[in-house]
This record gives C-alpha cells, structure tokens and sequence, in this order.
C-alpha cells in the first residue's frame, strides 16, 4: 500500500513538474513575441531576407556560396546597401573584412577579380593585405609600381623591387577610413608569390614608390 501511495505522489509531483515547466516555456515564449513586436514596432514592421556572412571573410577573398547565408532583418535596422540576392555578389571579391553574420554590402564588394584584372604575360596575380599607412597613405592606384618591404621585429627586408599595382581596395570600393584593413593586388613574378605570401602571414609590408618611375610612381605595363 504504502509503495503504491508512493508511486502515485511520485506520478503527481511529475505532472506538476511538466506543467510548470510548459507554464514557464509558455511565459518564455509570450515574453519572446513580446519583445519581437515591440522591435517591429519602434524600428519599423517589415522584414527583409539580405545575405549574410556564414563565416569571417578576409579583406581580399573572393566569396563563394559557402561563405554567404541568407537572413531575416528589420527593414529599419539594415545598413545601406544591403546585399538581398546572392547572385549580385558571387565571384566577387570583399574590399573590407566581413564578420560572421554581418549583413553584407555592396560598399565591402569590388569588381568581379579574375575578369577585370589584367595581368602581363609571365606574371601571377596576389593579394595582400596592407592598412592604409602601409600603402602610401592609400595613394597606390593600378599601373603604379612599388618596391614591396617585409619588416619585423628584427629586420626590414625588400622582397619585390618596383612590383605592378593591378588592383586596391580604395580602387574597387572608395577610400577606405584611415586604419582600416585593405588589399593590394599585384602582379609579380611566379616564383615571388610563396614569400609574399608568407611575409604577409607573419610580417608587416610596406610599400614604397620608387624615385624615377616616372609620374607617381607610374609605369607602362
């Protein structure tokens, strides 16, 4: 008997736990949609589905399906230029670094890369990131030549003299503020790419317009 009346307070101290519980879940979920409207109605009711990044995306990178997700925004929330369709940036290459769930848009996007690059016959085509005080204060343009510096703690090194400019972030998406992380493209020689890109993982480059390239640095390809 007294097993039983046990097993049957047990059963009821169940039940009343799973009905607190829904209780509370409930009370949760009110307070969520509450919330929710509230949000809707002081920055505006519609929601629209933008692109979103997946994950980080380096200044430089071309972005690809696996990069970009899709979300939904408050309309009165979202940044100007909001990316909404993925076709208008795939291939397309990230002027800026783009942090995961950020809302992309087309002020952190350049130009398609391979397409709109020309490189010399011979040359190979990379990308490196350089902060604006590294680049001239962000007067490289495409056409430029500049000798390429890699400085450490220890020791600066020249490791591609008079290098061609091909492309920069300032070029493909407007002078970026100062500080921010940029990129610059350049066509060098294959076999100097594997220590540029290196030099770029664990030095600081510098790039430098040589005396007598002609105006600003300039040079016929």
């Amino acid at each position: 008997m007294k097993r039983s009346r046990s097993l049957a307070v047990g059963v009821l101290c169940a039940l009343g736990c799973a009905v607190c519980v829904g209780a509370f879940l409930m009370q949760v979920s009110d307070q969520a949609d509450a919330a929710r409207a509230e949000a809707l109605a002081r920055y505006g009711g519609d929601q629209l589905e933008v692109c979103v990044a997946r994950r980080d995306i380096a200044a430089g990178e071309i972005i690809d399906e696996g990069a970009v997700d899709t979300g939904l925004w408050v309309a009165g929330l979202l940044p100007e230029g909001a990316v909404t369709a993925r076709g208008e940036i795939m291939g397309k290459q990230a002027s800026a670094p783009i942090l995961k769930g950020e809302a992309i848009t087309t002020r952190r996007i350049g130009a398609p890369a391979a397409q709109s690059l020309d490189i010399p016959e011979g040359l190979a085509a990379v990308s490196v990131p350089a902060r604006e005080v590294q680049a001239v204060g962000g007067a490289l343009q495409p056409g430029m030549r500049a000798d390429v510096y890699a400085t450490g703690a220890s020791a600066t090194e020249l490791l591609v003299p008079r290098a061609l400019i091909v492309a920069t972030s300032s070029d493909a998406s407007g002078p970026l503020a100062p500080g921010a992380v940029a990129w610059v493209t350049l066509a060098v020689s294959p076999s100097a790419v594997q220590e540029l890109v290196a030099a770029a993982q664990n030095l600081e480059l510098y790039f430098v317009l040589p005396t007598g390239g002609g105006e600003s640095g300039r040079t016929e390809a």
